[in-house]
């Protein structure tokens, strides 16, 4: 395209009506020409007087322009000399050129391909959801429930103050006045045994998970999980390259049999307080049991204690980290339950010989910040505001919890068992033996009730149980009821397909309806 024909396309691009202001356009149109070869190396352009006067613009926009063209090395241009299009294309050196039989057989092929086997691995199992509120969603407080204003009130006075150091990157470990409240507070309500300097700020419980699993693991080795499981700390184990080994659970938490014994972990990833999903409280005779083991072959123990403060007519557990006597359990926690999930506040408690390294990898691999919040966050939890919202937000998930299981008593009677009810912030409804979780969810959510099936957490899924996870906290009495009465008409149909059919359910997860 030469001078004067670049001139006649940019005034009938200009004549069609487009935002922005006229120098980006005329950027932009100049750019597209040159990138897709309209003007080739070494054509001249027009002089900024001649191309302004045909599109009717000031010059200064047009040197603007090819000022532009010139840093970005569209174009070189000279006083006297005029503006000439640069050679932008370039070769590859000889050893690194791609065959061309090799760049037409990739040239179509799907986007899959080119991410790594790990990355292959953990998109294929994804469990997050988009849906992260209503009746009834799992895991997620009610964030109409936090206290707003007495936060607001704390934050708009730091923020009079001019925090100017809580605005640059967090030191290592933390912001420390929020990791010594963190340690006085585990220490009273958990029995958590730390100082300030073993506690270490995250963002929450995953990457407690990611960081330990990096300083602790290598690839290859085997990391024990409970069966069932959440399925976000499975899927950052596998992820890393760790062999996931599932061991079952019973009513006193994780019990691992002779062959697992004789094969050591690396690591045991445990709920101990409140197993997820299914809710039993790790008794006293297996927490013994384990940290015994974790001792006697050097293995590591990640407690994750999620929400152990929402328990419903006792007192909050004891953690398995205060029984630890031999520095084995790195404790890991976050606020997202007791407070709000978008805060993204987390914490470990690592073994003194260990907090350094983990203090120094948290700086290294994610660049903490977010030091506001954490101050705000100390003095909500030094002035006593965290313990007066627990105490309130507990009374009213005990209230929901009470509806919802009222409800299942209503349309079910005994039917149905309830499971995992006396804490947390969810139930698990158990199903028949038959009935296809997964489409019974899929049902409901046409309806508009969300829930979770049950054998999805479960990694060996041929001796899953069936069941969904019902989440109460975030859904008031009002809202539980009509929800329940929609999610129980579908567990009712599905109900009446596995009993006519002697149990079993032919509408499968192969079925996909």
């Amino acid at each position: 395209m030469e001078a004067f024909l670049l001139s006649e396309w940019l005034l009938r691009a200009f004549l069609v009506p487009a935002d922005g202001p006229v120098y980006l356009r005329l950027y932009k149109l100049i750019c597209r020409a040159i990138l897709e070869g309209h003007l080739s190396a070494g054509t001249r352009l027009p002089s900024t007087r001649d191309l302004a006067a045909e599109l009717g613009i000031a010059r200064n926009t047009v040197l603007q322009v090819y000022d532009q063209l010139a840093e970005e090395g569209y174009v070189r241009a000279g006083v006297g000399r005029g503006t000439y299009v640069e050679d932008i294309s370039q070769e590859l050196p000889g050893a690194l050129e791609r065959p061309v039989a090799a760049v037409r057989a990739d040239e179509h092929a799907p986007p899959s391909l080119e991410l790594s086997r790990r990355g292959q691995a953990l998109l294929a199992h994804l469990g997050f959801s988009n849906l992260q509120a209503g009746a009834f969603m799992p895991g997620v407080p009610d964030v109409r429930e936090f206290p707003l204003k007495v936060w607001m009130r704390i934050q708009n006075r730091l923020w009079r103050t001019g925090p100017w150091d809580l605005m640059r990157y967090a030191p290592a470990g933390g912001y420390g006045p929020l990791r010594q409240s963190i340690a006085d507070y585990l220490g009273s309500v958990r029995s958590v045994r730390g100082s300030a300097k073993q506690v270490v700020m995250t963002t929450g419980i995953h990457q407690a998970v990611d960081v330990t699993v990096r300083l602790l693991c290598d690839p290859g080795d085997t990391v024990w999980v409970e069966e069932p499981a959440y399925w976000g700390v499975r899927n950052l184990v596998a992820s890393a390259g760790l062999k996931v080994v599932p061991v079952r659970v019973d009513d006193e938490g994780i019990s691992p049999d002779g062959d697992s014994h004789r094969q050591p972990p690396r690591l045991i990833v445990v709920a101990p307080s409140h197993q997820y999903p299914l809710g039993m409280v790790m008794s006293l005779a297996r927490r013994r049991m384990l940290l015994d083991y974790a001792r006697q072959t050097s293995c590591w123990i990640l407690e994750d204690d999620y929400d152990s403060e929402f328990r419903y007519g006792t007192r909050p557990l004891s953690s398995l980290q205060g029984m630890d006597e031999s520095g084995r359990v790195i404790y890991a926690g976050s606020f997202s339950k007791t407070l709000y999930p978008g805060l993204r506040v987390g914490f470990l408690v690592a073994p003194p010989a260990l907090a350094p390294a983990f203090a120094d990898a948290v700086a290294e691999l994610y660049r903490e910040g977010n030091m506001v919040n954490h101050a705000v966050l100390d003095e909500f939890l030094r002035e006593g505001h965290m313990g007066s919202h627990i105490r309130r937000v507990r009374r009213r998930y005990a209230e929901r919890r009470d509806c919802l299981i009222e409800a299942i008593h209503r349309h079910f009677g005994d039917t149905l068992e309830v499971v995992g009810g006396d804490a947390g912030l969810h139930l698990v409804l158990a199903l028949p033996e038959g009935v296809d979780d997964e489409v019974v969810v899929r049902n409901a959510l046409q309806e508009g009730v969300i829930s979770r099936p049950l054998s999805t957490y479960y990694l060996d899924r041929a001796h899953a149980r069936s069941g969904l996870l019902l989440g109460y906290a975030g859904v008031t009495p009002d809202e539980i009821r009509p929800a329940f009465d929609v999610l129980a008409r579908v567990i009712g149909r599905y109900l009446q397909s596995s009993h006519s059919k002697g149990g079993r359910h032919d509408d499968t997860r192969r079925t996909g309806t």
